[in-house]
């Protein structure tokens, strides 16, 4: 029987032509019929990419550009914690404004949740005397948005990059009287330190009345169950005293 003849081009290309997408090579049945720019070009018919978790992960990913380009050179800065609820009539505002102004006057950049209360007292006190008052605000239904005295700011959707950059750029930490979002910034530093995560932070806790009560719990009940370690005294103090609050904020500063 004589050899079947095959076409020459069969030889080279069995399945048909190439087609390249990306890293990705398709031959013969699935060459699409689309392409890419095609599809980046055409109109949409749903939108329900935009709420799924890979689009999450790019806005998260934004997010923490922004944060970064944003206080990258932001130079040495000390974190204030408080709650957005304190009045301006409240002494602990006015202490909050006074600890802001210290800051400022050593050339130290003030960081806050840009809200009011404790963090616009902080932010206002650091304005006033010509320092960098910033303010990173969070996406929340009810919030009035950045404080008015914040001269460098940012609104961020998430909690958790928010609180990165409460971290990363701040060389301690002054916690005034607050409700859960206070705790919950104060807490998560103080896992940092205590785990050894981060750089030796000092964190002062404003108002001895108000957390005297945390830190007798903190230190008995807990401490005493062997569910945490002693806190450094050095890195965790109380205090009613705005300079000496401002002193140990920045006592790692130049270390």
């Amino acid at each position: 029987m004589a050899d079947e003849k095959i076409p020459a081009e069969s030889h080279d290309e069995p399945l048909g032509t190439t087609y390249h997408r990306g890293p990705v090579i398709m031959r013969g049945p699935m060459i699409p019929t689309d392409t890419t720019t095609g599809n980046l070009l055409a109109p949409e018919g749903s939108t329900d990419w935009l709420h799924m978790d890979p689009w999450r992960v790019l806005r998260i990913q934004a997010e923490f550009v922004d944060g970064f380009g944003a206080l990258a050179e932001l130079g040495t800065a000390v974190s204030v914690f408080g709650s957005a609820r304190t009045p301006r009539t409240d002494p602990m505002y006015r202490a909050a404004r006074h600890v802001g102004r210290k800051l400022a006057e050593a050339g130290v950049a003030v960081i806050t949740g840009g809200g009011p209360g404790i963090m616009e007292a902080a932010n206002a006190g650091a304005a006033k005397a010509g320092g960098t008052s910033v303010g990173l605000g969070i996406e929340l239904p009810h919030e009035q948005g950045i404080n008015k005295w914040v001269n460098l700011g940012m609104t961020f959707r998430y909690f958790f990059v928010r609180k990165t950059m409460f971290v990363k750029y701040a060389s301690g930490t002054i916690v005034f009287p607050g409700g859960f979002g206070t705790l919950d910034e104060a807490f998560e530093l103080l896992t940092l330190v205590q785990t050894h995560k981060v750089a030796r932070t000092p964190v002062v806790l404003f108002g001895t009345e108000y957390w005297q009560g945390l830190m007798d719990w903190l230190e008995g009940t807990v401490m005493e169950a062997g569910n945490i370690s002693p806190l450094d005294p050095e890195l965790v103090v109380m205090t009613d005293d705005e300079d000496e609050a401002v002193r140990v904020a920045m006592s790692e500063i130049g270390r």
